[in-house]
C-alpha cells in the first residue's frame, strides 16, 4: 500500500471519528463517572483515539494538541509548511477554502453560529501552498517591509491555521467577542481580516 493509501485511509478514519463524535455529542448521557470503560468500550476507544489525533468535539470544546516549539501541531511540522497533503484539510463550507481538518471544522462550526445569531463571516483566503505565498509575497510585498505577506514558508496560511475573513464591522465586533471560543485569534496588527487558529497544547 502507498502512502498515498495510507494517507488516504487515514483521513477517512478521522472523518469516521468526527462522525461518532457528533452522534455521541447529541446522544444522551447514561454513563456516570463511576461506570466501567467496559461497557462502551468502542465509543470510549473512539474518543480517546480522536483525543490523540487532535479532531474536536462537536460541543466546541478545544482538543489538546502535540505541539512544537512554536506552537504547530507535530502532524503538520512534518509536512512542512506550504506542503500540507489534501487529505490533512478540509473545506469551509462551499466556498472552495480550505484549512487544517480540526481548524475548518472549527471555522464552519463558527460561521453556523455566528449566522444563527445574525452575524454573516465570509472567507477571502485560506490555506496557502508555498508556491501561492511566494506569489502573494510578490505581489503584496513583505509584512517585515510593510506588505502584507510572510516570508514564504513561514505563513500562518502555509499551515492550513490561517484564514482571512470577509467582515463588515458587525462581524468583526462578533469575531472579537466570540472568536477565541473556537480557537481563533486576530494576532496580526494592520491586517484586521486575519485570523488564526491556536491549538491548545497537550
Amino acid at each position: 500500500m502507498g502512502i498515498e493509501a495510507v494517507n488516504s485511509r487515514i483521513a477517512q478514519i478521522q472523518s469516521r471519528i468526527i462522525a461518532m463524535q457528533t452522534q455521541q455529542a447529541t446522544a444522551p448521557k447514561q454513563a456516570s463517572p463511576g461506570t466501567s470503560a467496559t461497557s462502551g468500550s468502542g465509543s470510549t476507544f473512539a474518543t480517546a483515539l480522536a483525543d490523540a489525533m487532535g479532531t474536536q468535539s462537536s460541543a466546541g470544546v478545544a482538543k489538546s494538541y502535540s505541539l512544537n516549539s512554536k506552537g504547530i501541531p507535530t502532524e503538520l511540522a512534518g509536512y512542512g509548511n506550504g506542503k500540507i497533503p489534501a487529505n490533512a484539510l478540509a473545506k469551509v463550507g462551499d466556498t472552495g477554502h480550505k484549512l487544517w481538518a480540526p481548524a475548518a471544522e472549527s471555522l464552519n462550526r463558527m460561521i453556523a453560529d455566528a449566522k444563527a445569531q445574525g452575524v454573516k463571516i465570509g472567507i477571502t483566503d485560506s490555506y496557502r501552498s508555498y508556491g501561492e505565498q511566494v506569489d502573494v509575497a510578490r505581489r503584496k510585498g513583505l509584512y517585515s517591509q510593510g506588505g502584507l505577506a510572510a516570508k514564504p514558508g513561514t505563513s500562518e496560511h502555509g499551515w492550513g491555521m490561517a484564514t482571512d475573513l470577509d467582515l463588515n464591522n458587525k462581524a468583526q465586533a462578533w469575531m472579537r467577542a466570540n472568536g477565541e471560543k473556537y480557537g481563533f485569534v486576530e494576532n496580526t496588527p494592520r491586517e484586521p481580516w486575519h485570523w488564526a487558529f491556536k491549538p491548545k497544547a497537550l
